[in-house]
């Protein structure tokens, strides 16, 4: 009998070739550059031996795989597995040091979320930017920006500087200005993890327009729901090598069937309860009335406003929304970073936050350097850093590259790093602002566990993240926000369930649509338009 697999091999064979590796190979030397006096400086601050051992590594080695025009190829796998690598050679940011690549077109790429955004100009002037970085004529920018601006759904945003963005704002912008300057080969490398799940619907729709028109679409992600959903095709990577490339639903089995299992805690369970936890009557986070005003175009708009709520000593407390709802503008409140223009806010205990992956990390200095620094930052004494790290590197599982400069990491390993950071350290109120969007699976659920546990020893833990799954798993009470305002504040179930109503947002299903891999790349974009004019 044929499988799927062997069938979409044989509709491959027939189909035109745009990208095509072979034997390809990516190498880096680990250890402290001689020309990089940071680590250097650092060293000498914390009293810490410079490591001078250097080892050659290959995160990608004999790789063979081809892309075809008119499909959405999909990349998944673990944290550091080379998905990133990959992407960076196809753009021409890395060069193989060894086999041949072969990419017919022009690449478009858009890695993490906002990556290539000066942070001081606003969202109009970044489109400019990127665009004429990429060799578009102004011209043609000023045809799509109106395009490029709506597509956005940021509203007034657009014209005020990129810093004051969430990290769902940068994620929309960013796709927009990819998909809307015609790309011939478009390469989304996790930069949808962050976006709201109705965003998230309209980039797939917007997706499958590109294939039409231009050669081929990249996703690399951790959503396998979302990979398995939209791609044509699945290739899954696991330390540089292929392990299975093929029909999107078997495949994402066989990673999932890849993840070991977590042996089960004594009485731990991952599902929690509102009866498994013990709230307190004690309020730690008590807001009345809060607002955060921002000049836009000499006007003022109100970022957050007339806001209340209270957050007992015990409770998990979700965060949910559309991009620009006022979640990270609330986050930087709790955490000081920003003052409320209006109303009052109380915190009994002290906050550690991680907003976004990779947040205060130092691209140059190598992540031991980073654990340092980002502890110092805090104010942590350096006896107690030495004393957890090694709990911090084991957490992190990134003890072979833990000597080796962030700017090397992925994004996947940044959010490794970033929680387990912040996490070791044991705050009394602790925030998640999108920090596990680019987790692998194992580590979501590693990190889920690790959640639990500090709710022990944490009073409160505040997350903010548009995974629905996530927060109806892990917390037990959930605030949804829209346009600045508080809309529910209750049980995560009912607060998903108002928010999915008002955006129509879809749940997620298992179900697949059937003959999505039938026929050759024409076919496929004949059936799609024909669904569509059926519908």
């Amino acid at each position: 009998m044929v499988t799927k697999s062997e069938r979409l091999q044989q509709h491959s064979d027939e189909q035109e070739v745009v990208i095509q590796a072979d034997n390809l190979g990516v190498t880096f030397t680990t250890g402290n550059s001689a020309d990089d006096y940071k680590s250097h400086m650092l060293n000498l601050l914390t009293g810490k031996k410079e490591t001078k051992e250097k080892e050659v590594v290959w995160p990608v080695k004999n790789l063979n795989f081809k892309g075809y025009k008119g499909e959405i190829l999909g990349i998944i796998g673990s944290n550091g597995s080379g998905k990133t690598t990959i992407c960076k050679m196809i753009s021409g940011i890395l060069e193989p040091d060894e086999g041949n690549l072969h990419v017919d077109g022009k690449v478009s790429a858009l890695f993490s979320l906002g990556m290539g955004f000066d942070k001081e100009l606003t969202g109009r002037e970044n489109v400019y930017l990127n665009g004429m970085m990429l060799g578009i004529p102004k011209a043609k920018i000023n045809e799509f920006i109106d395009e490029i601006h709506e597509f956005s759904g940021l509203g007034k945003f657009m014209d005020t500087p990129i810093k004051t963005y969430s990290s769902g704002m940068k994620a929309r912008l960013g796709f927009s200005v990819a998909a809307f300057m015609e790309p011939e080969i478009l390469i989304l490398d996790e930069a949808l993890n962050t976006g709201d799940a109705a965003f998230g619907q309209k980039a797939a729709e917007k997706m499958k327009e590109l294939v039409e028109k231009a050669k081929i679409v990249i996703l690399v992600t951790h959503s396998l729901k979302y990979a398995r959903r939209n791609c044509d095709r699945l290739i899954w990577l696991d330390k540089g090598v292929i392990k299975a490339n093929g029909d999107p639903k078997e495949v994402t089995e066989m990673y999932k069937a890849s993840v070991p299992e977590r042996k089960p805690r004594r009485n731990k369970r991952l599902e929690i309860d509102k009866t498994d936890v013990t709230i307190k009557d004690r309020t730690i986070v008590k807001a009345e009335n809060i607002g955060v005003a921002y000049q836009l175009n000499k006007e003022e708009f109100w970022a957050l406003r007339n806001n209340s709520f209270e957050i007992k000593e015990g409770e998990v407390v979700g965060i949910i929304g559309h991009n620009g709802a006022g979640k990270s503008t609330l986050c930087k409140l709790m955490t000081n970073i920003l003052t409320p223009d209006e109303g009052t806010l109380n915190l009994q205990g002290e906050t550690t936050a991680l907003l976004g992956y990779g947040t205060g990390f130092n691209s140059q200095l190598t992540g031991a350097d980073n654990i340092y620094l980002n502890g110092m930052l805090l104010g942590i004494p350096k006896k107690r850093i030495d004393r957890d790290f090694d709990k911090i590197v084991e957490f992190s599982e990134l003890k072979k590259a833990i000597d080796k400069p962030i700017k090397h990491y992925s994004s996947g390993m940044q959010a490794r790093l970033g929680f387990s950071i912040a996490a070791t350290l044991k705050p009394d109120i602790f925030i998640l602002d999108e920090a596990l969007s680019t987790g692998d699976i194992a580590f979501k659920q590693k990190a889920s566990e690790k959640i639990q546990d500090m709710m022990e020893m944490a009073k409160a833990v505040i997350i903010v993240s548009h995974s629905m799954g996530f927060v109806e798993k892990i917390c037990t009470r959930a605030i949804w926000m829209d346009q600045g305002r508080i809309q529910y504040d209750g049980e995560p179930e009912k607060a998903i369930e108002l928010y999915r109503k008002k955006y129509n947002v879809k749940k997620k299903t298992k179900k697949r649509k059937k003959n999505r891999l039938a026929g050759s790349a024409g076919k496929q974009a004949k059936k799609r338009s024909e669904s569509r004019e059926t519908t």
